[in-house]
């Protein structure tokens, strides 16, 4: 039993993980068309599909916080340690990606800002400082985050699918940072499978869960 899930944390859980599915796809598809655009797999997609990535990422992020302050509420009071860092970490990587992709999507179009050096510090090619905080935001903070959710769930065929979702977006995501160790961004993809590809099931499994539960149940 988990007081906290209310009426209106169960319509916050529905309205963010449904939020969060409907972007995640509109992502991946962006995402591919940006992919099978390049005529080199080294190099960045390119506008307009960026920029929409950019602002998509952007939009995303509330509604994966709202997702996790959901699982929160309806968790029981022996996991809501593991549910509070669970938020704690997803917060972390809003902040990071929102400020992150922010200012890519404003300053690097500034035409007073052509042709500065600095700006060469926010491009998408490794190795730079745009590339390294976008991996620490999706690569540690993400998987720390679903990880952390996972033991939340259990007991019923629906949670358990959940549980293991989280466990394996978790893990892949993690595997992105092979990329770094080995200096294959190519190697990044396999976090990508993580956070878009693994979660978007486990949101829209959330999604089920959160329509089905009753307020003031943590089953």
């Amino acid at each position: 039993m988990a007081p906290e899930f209310t009426v209106i944390a169960r319509r916050l859980g529905i309205v963010s993980a449904a939020g969060t599915v409907f972007l995640v796809v509109v992502y991946a598809i962006t995402l591919v068309a940006g992919l099978v655009s390049l005529q080199s797999q080294q190099q960045p997609i390119g506008d307009p599909l960026f920029s929409i990535l950019e602002i998509l990422i952007i939009l995303m992020m509330p509604f994966m916080v709202a997702l996790m302050v959901a699982v929160h509420a309806w968790a029981s009071p022996e996991t809501k340690t593991f549910s509070l860092m669970a938020v704690v970490f997803m917060g972390l990587l809003a902040g990071l990606t929102c400020s992150l992709h922010f200012v890519i999507l404003t300053v690097s179009h500034q035409a007073a800002f052509a042709g500065q050096s600095w700006l060469a510090l926010l491009d998408f090619k490794w190795p730079s400082v745009a590339y390294a905080l976008d991996i620490l935001a999706w690569d540690v903070f993400f998987p720390l985050s679903v990880l952390c959710a996972a033991p939340v769930f259990g007991g019923s065929r629906l949670t358990t699918s959940i549980r293991v979702l989280m466990i394996a977006s978790g893990v892949l995501a993690l595997g992105g940072l092979s990329g770094v160790m080995v200096g294959d961004m190519q190697l990044r993809n396999i976090g990508i499978v993580g956070y878009v590809g693994v979660f978007l099931v486990a949101a829209l499994l959330l999604a089920i869960l959160f329509y089905r539960a009753t307020p003031g149940e943590a089953t």
